[in-house]
């Protein structure tokens, strides 16, 4: 009996055994009917949902007489404007464009510049009008380019009268009963033809007052019979004894920086820079990984301000003349994916900050890169700081985001 009970009990397993694999295979095949369902359903629906048009702005134009920067008038994008030497820009030099559809700001033109509006024209002279300059009628015992000169004969403004290295006599000679007199190059007769006297041409001031040829880059100093040109410190003359080249002291170990600072070479000099990271803020931490560079320490899964600060801070060193024209392109940022790591599908850049913001703007070259141009043009001696940041975007989502602080070193000439 315990035999057959035992049979019993087998069977009645294997049965429930059964039983179970049957349930089992009956649950699948409904997970599977169901997820197909869902997957027919989201299929049709995707179809049937119309693609949501961007927001958008309607097309800006450069103002007569300007320069528009910026081609995208998708919202949040900006577009900049500037105008061309011997106009002023009138309205908003930036303009951005909104979730409603229209631009901030006022559209901006550009009204020409009047340069007899200072009246320079001096001793009752008229001042005529021309395209970016102008020109004075002096009254007949007036000269000059602003009539600052009284016309007069001999001896000339420009001349030295009182150092007896500036004069010479003259080279006379008797041709068919007339004396024949002549002076050296660089020397011009004065006085009358029986005492006359050969007087040094100043050039630096004949051709400054003329607008005859350019002779020197940066000073002009007359000599006797001639003119030469000297630089300013920090400069060389060059071989064609008019132009002026910056010294390299960096390069030549002429400076004085200490261990820990780096030299930069400027127009006429250099600077020891000494770049640092952030101070710690909460959860915010940096560190330097090279002279240049500082990166961010890992964050706390938790503080989104941590996450939303730069990852890196890069700094970066210019040196430029005064008055360099516009616009001139100063710097790129560009993106460089992390090789096996998917890069961002969109990047934005700005402005992050710095002094004199209004002389820059940021602008896409290509997909992967932001370019910061320099717009209205700078005069020196000055140190501009500009902070551009790039931020990285995957599927509209913020990812992280890279910050360059620029120093630009603006000397005081123009070479």
């Amino acid at each position: 009996q315990s035999c057959l009970s035992r049979q019993q009990l087998l069977a009645a397993i294997r049965q429930m055994q059964q039983l179970l694999k049957g349930q089992e295979t009956r649950f699948s095949e409904g997970l599977r009917a169901v997820r197909s369902r869902l997957s027919t359903i989201h299929a049709s629906l995707s179809r049937a949902a119309p693609e949501l048009p961007t927001a958008s702005c309607p097309a800006l134009q450069a103002p007569a007489d300007g320069r528009k920067f910026g081609t995208k008038y998708l919202v949040d994008h900006e577009v900049h404007f500037a105008c061309d030497p011997g106009f002023q820009l009138l309205g908003s030099s930036t303009r951005m464009c909104q979730a409603n559809g229209s631009w901030t700001g006022q559209e901006p033109r550009c009204a020409e510049i009047s340069e007899c509006s200072s009246s320079p024209c001096q001793n009752g002279g008229t001042c005529l009008e021309g395209l970016n300059h102008f020109k004075c009628l002096c009254p007949l015992q007036w000269t000059g380019t602003t009539c600052q000169y009284q016309a007069q004969t001999a001896p000339p403004t420009w001349s030295v009268t009182d150092d007896p290295a500036f004069s010479r006599q003259p080279r006379c000679a008797q041709i068919a009963q007339t004396q024949q007199c002549s002076c050296d190059p660089g020397f011009h007769m004065s006085g009358t033809a029986s005492n006359g006297i050969c007087q040094d041409l100043n050039e630096c001031e004949v051709y400054q007052q003329e607008g005859g040829p350019w002779l020197c880059a940066h000073a002009c100093i007359n000599i006797p019979g001639s003119f030469r040109c000297s630089c300013p410190t920090g400069y060389v003359l060059l071989g064609d004894g008019k132009s002026c080249e910056d010294i390299d002291e960096c390069s030549l170990s002429q400076d004085n920086c200490t261990s820990g600072s780096t030299c930069i070479n400027t127009g006429g000099g250099f600077q020891c820079v000494t770049p640092q990271c952030p101070p710690a803020a909460g959860n915010i931490s940096y560190i330097k990984t090279s002279p240049f560079q500082c990166e961010r320490n890992p964050c706390p899964m938790e503080s989104r301000s941590c996450h939303q600060a730069p990852k890196t801070i890069s700094f970066h060193y210019l040196s430029l003349p005064s008055k360099l024209q516009t616009p001139a392109p100063l710097f790129r940022m560009a993106m460089a994916a992390a090789p096996g790591r998917p890069g961002p599908d969109s990047l934005r850049f700005g402005i992050a900050g710095g002094n004199n913001r209004g002389h820059f703007v940021v602008q896409r070259s290509d997909r992967h890169t932001g370019e910061l141009l320099l717009v209205q043009s700078l005069q020196g001696p000055r140190t501009i700081h500009v902070d551009v940041d790039m931020a990285e975007y995957l599927d509209r989502v913020f990812q992280t985001k890279h910050l360059s602080k620029i120093t630009l070193f603006v000397s005081a000439y123009e070479f």
